[in-house]
């Protein structure tokens, strides 16, 4: 089970805005694009990212009736997973993180009384976790290509079709420890800034985009991240052929 490390992450500063919740970046004030500026600055000198993949490849030899067996006798329920995984003679767990740097410097942000850095910063994290994930999913279509395989998007915890509840059975099919990656007793992933995800592998795999993901996401009336969708009524549910995107909550 492989393991990845030291992944280049180049932010830009839209990411990092719509991770805080700004939605017009032509109305930011001067400072505050400063301060991003210079925090993303920091990021970098001080090594605050520490990006790393965990992740295992599985034969896909059985699912029905919303069943997809796992190693160690797991099985994830859910009577949707298989109309994602439709297609798939293989599946990729994958965990991602940006370890726990970042993290201890926004709390260090609060505890100093500086709650914009603290914001700005968690933001910059969060930004950077996106695209980290976007980065394996693009291992993951390199992996598949290279035996005239497609990968599918992918499907993170939470998600329509994968219980928060189950990714325990995922940390026990990628080596996250490796990275530094752990569930606390109510399934929270630590350090905060990680992700994780199922992505099918096989000959022709299904793909949806970003805004049709959030147009399922019950989150969608509330979520700030969430992308527009035109006719989202009618679009939701349906699976579109483009490139694997990755969910942005």
């Amino acid at each position: 089970m492989p393991v990845i490390r030291d992944i280049p992450i180049s932010l830009k500063t839209k990411e990092v805005l719509r991770r805080v919740g700004f939605r017009e970046q032509a109305s930011l004030r001067p400072e505050i694009k400063s301060l991003i500026d210079e925090l993303l600055a920091g990021a970098k000198n001080d090594f605050l990212l520490e990006p790393a993949i965990a992740y295992g490849i599985y034969p896909l030899t059985e699912m029905n009736r919303g069943r997809l067996p796992l190693e160690d006798n797991g099985v994830i329920h859910d009577p949707l997973l298989p109309s994602l995984l439709s297609g798939a003679d293989e599946f990729a767990v994958v965990i991602c993180t940006i370890g726990h740097r970042l993290e201890k410097q926004v709390t260090n942000y609060f505890k100093q009384d500086e709650p914009l850095r603290g914001v700005l910063l968690d933001g910059i994290g969060s930004a950077a976790v996106d695209l980290l994930a976007e980065e394996a999913c693009k291992l993951m279509t390199e992996r598949a290509s290279s035996r005239g395989y497609q990968a599918g998007s992918p499907i993170s915890p939470g998600m329509q079709g994968l219980p928060i509840t189950e990714q325990r059975w995922l940390f026990k099919m990628a080596p996250a420890q490796k990275i530094g990656v752990g569930l606390t007793s109510s399934g929270v992933m630590s350090p905060l800034k990680s992700t994780s995800m199922i992505i099918g592998i096989g000959p022709q795999m299904k793909t949806w985009t970003r805004a049709e993901v959030c147009a399922q996401c019950g989150l969608r009336k509330t979520c700030p991240y969430r992308k527009g969708v035109k006719g989202e009524k009618q679009k939701r549910g349906k699976i579109s052929k483009k490139s694997p995107i990755v969910h942005p909550c």
